[in-house]
């Protein structure tokens, strides 16, 4: 019987067959809440919310749109309305430079998508904020849009969904962005006149200029779950009045408790809450 040959591992065995493949990247995620290691296609199965402690990652606004509206129903209008450089603003680097990087990543051409959508077969028009876009901050053109949503929702007879997700006021347009909280909250007064319905979704974060306009105006302002929603920062706030503030301060939970927020909704009814709202306000 011929004897079996065999040799020994070398050091250079002993690594290959131990080398664990890379995780590919973005593969896991770790959440900030409860820092729970999540699987990202579990995250994507539950609308981007934590399965263990319900904390709700911050979303694009096409991923948005997916969740609020019957599938393949959005249709854009305005996309060529993009901001511009009216200030030759530059600090770091010049403003056109960070447009274009912000487009380049995101995919958009501005904080803030519009169109129309059905939502359980209820045509609506949609306005969505979204964060990637230079913080969502409200520039001339994201308040030109916006408007322009009101104004379509006014000149079709259909319910208005605005859904915040913003740093606030555009600091590269100046006192032009400023000028949108106006502008915004002029056309909610003129809608409001009309017996138009405006339903305010206010998410992580709403913050600034576009909480002090156009967010808070909502006949129904509904939260997600622990969204940061407030004005200035809490640190400024507490060197301003010099005192402690109180736990989960600016958190939609506390806002609700003093009505500022009608309603904290889970991600996953926001949808369903929605459409109970057009139905009983008879839109």
């Amino acid at each position: 019987m011929a004897r079996q040959h065999t040799r020994s591992w070398t050091d250079d065995d002993v690594q290959t067959a131990t080398r664990k493949k890379p995780v590919p990247e973005g593969l896991w995620l770790r959440c900030p809440e409860c820092t729970a290691i999540l699987f990202k296609r579990t995250l994507d199965n539950s609308q981007s919310v934590c399965p263990e402690c319900r904390y709700h990652f911050r979303i694009s606004a096409e991923a948005r749109i997916e969740q609020l509206c019957d599938p393949g129903t959005f249709v854009e209008f305005d996309v060529d309305v993009v901001g511009g450089d009216p200030l030759q603003f530059q600090d770091v680097r010049p403003y056109p430079d960070r447009l274009r990087d912000a487009r380049r990543k995101t995919g958009i051409n501005e904080a803030v998508r519009c169109g129309t959508g059905f939502v359980k077969g209820r045509k609506t028009i949609f306005a969505v904020m979204d964060f990637r876009f230079l913080g969502g901050s409200m520039g001339s053109a994201v308040g030109e849009k916006i408007v322009r949503a009101i104004e379509a929702a006014a000149a079709n007879d259909l319910p208005l969904v605005v859904v915040s997700a913003s740093g606030g006021a555009r600091m590269m347009e100046s006192g032009l962005s400023l000028m949108q909280m106006a502008k915004t909250s002029a056309a909610l007064a003129r809608f409001d006149d009309m017996g138009g319905l405006y339903i305010s979704v206010l998410t992580d974060p709403t913050t600034g200029g576009v909480t002090a306009s156009f967010a808070m105006l909502g006949d129904f302002i509904l939260a997600e779950p622990a969204a940061l929603i407030g004005f200035a920062g809490p640190r400024v706030i507490k060197q301003t009045i010099r005192q402690d503030l109180p736990d989960g301060f600016q958190r939609s939970e506390f806002l609700q408790t003093r009505g500022f927020v009608d309603r904290v909704i889970d991600r996953k009814d926001l949808r369903s809450e929605i459409s109970s709202i057009i139905d009983y306000s008879g839109k």
